[in-house]
């Protein structure tokens, strides 16, 4: 018998709650470097994120939504209330995270408190292992391969442009930069809306709203809208962690962050890995500047970052079996 069409609204409609608290979380990711440059003031730079982070559903399809929605958890033993249990200690990491300014993964919160209500719900059998080999690999690799294109892109451009005098080089990356940060905002949405696409499409087929696993247009549309609606927000505690504590950042330098990051995020979004834009951008951030000298990059500050990535997954998936039990008491 179908759940309730009023309950499944009211989950669709925290899910889109926390794919907003997804873009206001990660706007930093999006904008942090072209503030840091002052190519664009703030309230410039998080209209262009918003506005790739929407469209970048007419380039990307949809693997990382599919891989969420029924490659990671046995979707057969997923109920509403586990979706809605995942979903509510998602958006607890997520509002943690950002009241001190840790530019944590949004989507490592959201497979966390999503495998953590499904495990509380019905044991560690839901875990599909085959869907989360990727996801974990890429735990590990998107830093590094984020600090490994910043660098190699950093030493490149340097060597280019080490005829030119600064006032030259400034000039023309900052337009530059405005297409790399251009693609790394649909690199971002392509990424990260695609996972609010795959727990509601879940919903939909658990609620027995529909049969079969397809994601609807208007499940893409909404999800695309709220994602660049929290951009627009904007996250300005993170932004200054991101653009000013990691590392001092020049136009150049923003191009080869940005780019670095885009590029490594299309390719995780190929292959259907729902990847964390934030491990990728703030390695690349890190790359780029240890490229100069090594007091350029506040590791100190990278370490407290690389805290929060190591706790986001269990962290929040603690906090969704817990919601999942007062959720089973009382709903």
């Amino acid at each position: 018998m179908p759940t309730s069409m009023v309950f499944i609204v009211i989950i669709i409609g925290i899910a889109l709650v926390f794919d907003f608290t997804n873009g206001m979380h990660d706007a930093a990711n999006s904008v942090s470097t072209i503030v840091s440059t002052r190519v664009l003031s703030p309230k410039q730079a998080v209209v262009w994120a918003a506005f790739f982070n929407f469209v970048a559903f007419l380039i990307f399809g949809t693997t990382v939504a599919t891989t969420i929605g029924k490659g990671m958890i046995n979707i057969d033993t997923v109920t509403p209330k586990v979706i809605l249990a995942g979903l509510l200690g998602a958006i607890c990491w997520n509002l943690i995270t950002w009241y001190f300014g840790l530019p944590s993964s949004s989507s490592h919160a959201l497979i966390g408190g999503y495998a953590g209500a499904a495990i509380a719900n019905a044991g560690f059998g839901v875990i599909i292992v085959s869907g989360w080999y990727k996801t974990l690999i890429f735990i590990a690799l998107a830093p590094i391969i984020g600090i490994i294109l910043g660098y190699f892109l950093k030493v490149l451009t340097s060597w280019l442009i080490r005829k030119q005098s600064l006032a030259s080089v400034n000039k023309w990356s900052r337009v530059l930069q405005l297409f790399s940060a251009a693609a790394y905002s649909l690199g971002h949405g392509g990424n990260d809306a695609q996972k609010t696409m795959g727990i509601i499409t879940s919903l939909l087929v658990t609620g027995g709203i529909i049969s079969v696993f397809k994601i609807p247009l208007w499940v893409v549309l909404a999800a695309q809208a709220a994602i660049a609606l929290g951009t627009i927000s904007g996250g300005w505690r993170i932004i200054k962690t991101m653009g000013q504590k990691i590392t001092r950042l020049t136009p150049i330098d923003g191009v080869c962050a940005e780019t670095a990051a885009a590029s490594s995020i299309f390719l995780a979004t190929s292959m259907g890995v729902p990847v964390s834009t934030t491990h990728v951008i703030t390695g690349a951030i890190s790359g780029v500047g240890s490229a100069n000298p090594l007091s350029a990059v506040r590791w100190g500050v990278t370490l407290n970052i690389v805290v929060a990535w190591v706790l986001t997954i269990p962290a929040a998936a603690i906090i969704s079996a817990i919601i999942f039990s007062v959720v089973k008491f009382f709903v």
